[in-house]
């Protein structure tokens, strides 16, 4: 009977085995057709968004990524190391043509070859940081880490990106997680720049005393890399912004535009109604503008040589097409308690120039004006005497979005306002502010009414070689009511044009370029790709006191409760195995008696 119940249990267990086994090949067979995976994190951290599975879908050769974050990091580098490296296996998830390599570009036979290393990597785009790590016991090692990636194209095709988002102020876990957070939205938008064929067109609108190109020359180089940039004097040319077809066998012209975007930089000369008669036909064939208009002349140029000056009212001829369009430009000037430094001569030792820093309210740093993926974890924006704008009501269907504003410590000026270096040796007043913040930046989308609706002649209204549309299709625009925002600084040694945010002065980077590059994207592409920065995850940081008092404890913790558990149920198992057959002895021996 023993021998009928071995042979049994062998028997099921054979059968068990075997089960297991089909079912583990039949899944597997199943898997390799159809396609699932499972994200159970509870804010979604691995579920890519719809436009980068399209993306990804849509690729007809492979995309590399050579990764420069590999080496002996700080444990945060390691984490946004693992991050990126699953990032990118959930790309190859789905699609073939993904591939990447981690590479350490410290590694070299010496010294010359790893500054050599060093000098390839800054010239193809990317950015160093230093880091000090804090070792256990105390001591700290400095190293140079290059938190960024090349990604090509064909072999033929080759951009720079930077996966580490640093924030004034912010501290280095939260600018890590910040840069986790966001991953996603800078792997894709690399893989959609790099694969792009045609690039976009974008011109900067000259003729009416804007920025020059020197002043411009850095972000123009920067959007270079992703679309066709230029520069356009619209002089009452009718085919300067848009040309018409040839008639078709029906007699019928269609309207094409020649620039997908373009950029009004800080005009200081009134428009004509030709050249505005113009742009508004194009933003009515769906033409998208960048408007970094200024309503109040005031410039630093005017207090170089005097100790004040007066910030007056300045009349471009654009108010009225603002306004019809949803927003009214304020003839006032912001002061804000959350301001950037000037310079300030004080004197000269050895024959050096002694500069002290004073917080100059005209220079606020502006800050998100709404949760919108277009400014969200976004540095602070350096602002030069920027004015407030307000919403307004307007026909058509027209959503209106604030992006940027002044802190809640803000002083309105109406005008004529008078400027005076004097108010840099007063101390500060928080009462002295007493405006909430005031908003400088609107995003406007929609169907937007021509300003010249039932103002033109029915000739011109009726043509078919004008087109005119007295509504335009679904577009969007930006107003900004700071030109500034846009103009890089000039070094005043080499008089060469500096990186756009940089300020020489302080040597802080604010976030000037990520906007206008992020202004950019959003009027060409759309919502689809930016949106992918609207995604939240949940940062979940230690608490820094704790971890520095509490160290050893969590340590033993974390090594002591494992080991014990492991060892308290392996004693448990033995017991249990012990009592079990020794039980099983006790039957056999009493059914031998029976």
């Amino acid at each position: 009977m023993m021998e009928n119940k071995r042979k049994n249990l062998k028997k099921s267990q054979l059968i068990s085995f075997f089960t297991t086994l089909v079912i583990i090949v039949v899944i597997n067979v199943i898997g390799s057709f159809v396609f699932t995976r499972f994200d159970l994190t509870s804010e979604k951290r691995y579920t890519l968004s719809d436009t980068t599975k399209e993306i990804l879908k849509n690729l007809d050769d492979y995309v590399y990524f050579k990764v420069y974050l590999e080496g002996d990091f700080p444990a945060g580098f390691k984490k946004l190391r693992r991050e990126t490296k699953e990032m990118l296996d959930e790309f190859r998830a789905y699609s073939k043509y993904i591939d990447y390599e981690f590479i350490n570009p410290s590694e070299g036979s010496d010294r010359t070859e790893v500054n050599e290393n060093y000098k390839l990597l800054y010239q193809s785009g990317l950015n160093p940081t230093n880091v000090i790590d804090e070792n256990p016991d105390g001591s700290t090692k400095q190293m140079i880490i290059w938190p960024g990636a090349l990604v090509s194209y064909r072999n033929d095709t080759e951009i720079a990106i930077d996966l580490l988002e640093s924030q004034l102020g912010q501290s280095s876990e939260a600018a890590l997680n910040a840069s986790m957070q966001n991953l996603e939205f800078r792997l894709i938008d690399a893989i959609k720049k790099v694969t792009r064929f045609q690039k976009p067109n974008i011109a900067f609108i000259e003729g009416h005393g804007e920025l020059t190109e020197t002043e411009v020359y850095d972000i123009t180089q920067t959007l270079s890399q992703n679309y066709n940039v230029g520069r356009l004097a619209i002089n009452g040319k009718v085919d300067a912004l848009m040309h018409r077809s040839e008639p078709n066998p029906k007699g019928e012209i269609n309207a094409y535009l020649n620039y997908d975007a373009i950029i009004i930089a800080k005009p200081t000369q009134p428009f004509d109604e030709k050249d505005k008669f113009l742009i508004d036909q194009y933003i009515m064939h769906g033409g998208k503008v960048l408007w970094l208009v200024e309503p109040v002349y005031a410039t630093m140029d005017s207090l170089t040589s005097q100790e004040s000056t007066i910030g007056v009212e300045m009349d471009l001829n654009l108010e009225d097409m603002l306004f019809r369009y949803g927003v009214r430009l304020n003839h006032n000037l912001l002061l804000d308690l959350n301001c950037a430094a000037l310079p300030i001569r004080t004197g000269q030792v050895a024959g050096q120039a002694q500069l002290e820093f004073y917080r100059w309210f005209y220079f606020p740093l502006a800050q998100a004006a709404s949760n919108h993926p277009m400014v969200r974890n976004m540095n602070a924006i350096k602002l030069d005497f920027v004015s407030s704008i307000d919403a307004t009501s307007s026909e058509g269907d027209i959503v209106k979005i604030p992006l940027l504003k002044t802190s809640d410590y803000t002083k309105i000026s109406g005008t004529p306002v008078f400027i005076t270096l004097a108010m840099l040796k007063q101390t500060p007043d928080k009462r002295m502010f007493p405006s909430r913040g005031q908003n400088v930046a609107y995003l406007l989308k929609g169907t937007f009414p021509s300003l010249y609706a039932n103002r033109i002649t029915y000739e011109i209204e009726e043509s078919e070689e004008m087109k005119f549309l007295a509504e335009s299709v679904p577009t969007s625009m930006i107003v900004v009511a700071d030109g500034d925002i846009i103009r890089n600084q000039i070094d005043i040694k080499r008089r060469t044009p500096l990186p756009l945010g940089y300020d020489q002065y302080t040597t802080n980077t604010y976030g000037n370029k990520e906007f206008i590059e992020n202004a950019v994207s959003y009027l060409i592409d759309g919502e689809g790709l930016i949106d992918i920065r609207s995604r939240e995850f949940k940062i979940r940081l230690l608490d820094p006191d704790k971890k520095a008092n509490q160290r050893l404890r969590w340590q033993l913790i974390n090594i002591l409760v494992p080991t014990g558990l492991v060892i308290l149920l392996g004693l448990v198992m033995a017991w249990i195995r012990k009592n079990k057959y020794s039980n099983t002895r006790k039957n056999n021996v009493n059914h031998e008696k029976e």
